[in-house]
């Protein structure tokens, strides 16, 4: 980690057949976390990964592993997602009733606890539990598929994020997730984000730990 920035490559943009040389690639370039989209088919239209990828990368890696799960009652998957190495377990407020009780479960398990806020739902969601959060994700595009891009209005959302965890005091990651690449990070750093998802500009480059230095050096140039 340098400077508070994390950079979190997503796999869901890796070309799996060659999984573990782009996963050792990025590692060895920097990359701070890992970052795993899990889809139902249901909360999201699209179907992706479940417990058996993050014990794959957790054969790879002692490094967090960041799971966002786009998925109806999310409470069903904690516990094995927490057997399986998941370090960090974040989920959609729309996706289960007892927001709270759920966040107290994933730590209880061991895990750090996330919300994510999808781009039209309001950062009053996440203020009545930000004291019980490890990580607070702002999605930057409407989540479902990887290769989307940045959504205009994020950058101000992001700064009301930050306020309400400055309000607060609220010990939490400030994670951004969609159309991150070298053209929009900068922006999204200094609106206040600190922990940055990105898929397809990492692994669809010519040189993919290339990219995460570059993304890092682009936020840095902020500081």
């Amino acid at each position: 980690m340098t400077n508070g920035i994390r950079i979190a490559p997503s796999v869901l943009s890796a070309d799996l057949a060659g999984l573990k040389d782009q996963v050792a690639q990025v590692l060895e370039a920097g990359a701070d976390w890992l970052h795993v989209d899990v889809m139902d088919g249901r909360f999201v239209p699209n179907i992706t990964f479940g417990a058996n990828m993050i014990e794959t990368l957790r054969k790879l890696t002692d490094k967090p592993i960041d799971v966002h799960l786009m998925v109806v009652e999310p409470e069903h998957y904690v516990e094995s997602f927490a057997s399986a190495g998941a370090s960090v377990f974040t989920f959609h407020p729309e996706a289960t009733i007892h927001v709270q009780r759920q966040l107290d479960t994933v730590k209880q398990a061991g895990m750090m606890a996330g919300l994510a806020l999808n781009p039209a739902t309001p950062i009053a969601h996440a203020e009545e539990v930000v004291r019980d959060l490890d990580l607070l994700l702002i999605m930057t595009v409407n989540p479902g598929f990887g290769g989307q891009s940045y959504l205009p209005g994020s950058d101000h959302k992001i700064r009301r994020a930050h306020a309400l965890r400055t309000a607060h005091d609220a010990r939490l990651f400030l994670e951004v997730d969609g159309g991150i690449t070298k053209q929009t990070i900068a922006a999204a750093h200094q609106a206040g984000a600190d922990t940055f998802v990105s898929g397809h500009a990492i692994f669809a480059s010519a040189d993919a730990g290339r990219e995460v230095q570059e993304l890092r050096r682009r936020c840095m140039v902020t500081v």
